[in-house]
């Protein structure tokens, strides 16, 4: 009894096994994956001084010549002339701001392919799940059209303004933000060179 019990749970383990070979592509390997926020919208060198431009020296000389001429004369409109000199200054400060900056998000994966056949196209899901409770929080889903040839790897990138849960700032760039999380890559389908292709069931 305890022999045949060993032959089925055996035999059971054996499906199971061959069952969630069938459902991975053969001969393609994932090998890397990573994800990573990047900030854009570095227009301005932030150690270049302001620039100005041809009519903001004129007032800006304007507004100097007024007070000196003012301090000469004992004006008593001199306060009201710095106050207008630093109106002028604070509006041109204002417009030399530069504009905010915005994120991207950059999903990796790398993938080999070990098969004989040459691949076209790759879909892709980059799958993100709770750490603690191991449930799918995020989902990003990517075409990529990438010629690798038997033998070879080839890393996909794709930079979209899409984060990878709803729980990642948008504007914000928080280091702490991958702790609770862990990702995984699944290939979805393949396209072959010669025609064929294979999908996930």
């Amino acid at each position: 009894m305890k022999y045949f019990s060993l032959v089925i749970l055996l035999a059971l383990i054996a499906s199971i096994a061959k069952a969630q070979s069938a459902v991975e592509p053969p001969g393609v390997e994932v090998t890397r994956i990573s994800w990573n926020k990047d900030r854009i919208g570095w227009e301005r060198d932030p150690f270049s001084g302001p620039i100005e431009n041809f009519d903001e020296v004129r007032a800006r000389q304007r507004n100097e010549r007024r007070i000196e001429d003012a301090k000469r004369g004992n004006s008593a409109e001199i306060d009201k002339i710095r106050r207008e000199a630093k109106a002028d200054a604070a509006n041109i400060a204002t417009q030399h701001k530069a504009p905010p900056s915005r994120y991207v998000f950059v999903y990796k994966a790398t993938i080999k392919n070990s098969g004989n056949k040459v691949i076209k196209t790759i879909d892709w899901d980059y799958v993100f799940f709770d750490r603690a409770t191991e449930t799918e929080i995020g989902r990003q889903q990517f075409t990529s059209d990438e010629k690798i040839t038997p033998g070879k790897a080839k890393e996909l990138i794709v930079t979209t303004r899409k984060p990878p849960t709803q729980t990642i700032s948008l504007t914000a760039l928080n280091k702490d933000e991958r702790g609770s999380l862990d990702g995984r890559v699944i290939i979805v389908r393949i396209d072959y060179a010669d025609g064929t292709s294979w999908q996930r069931p």
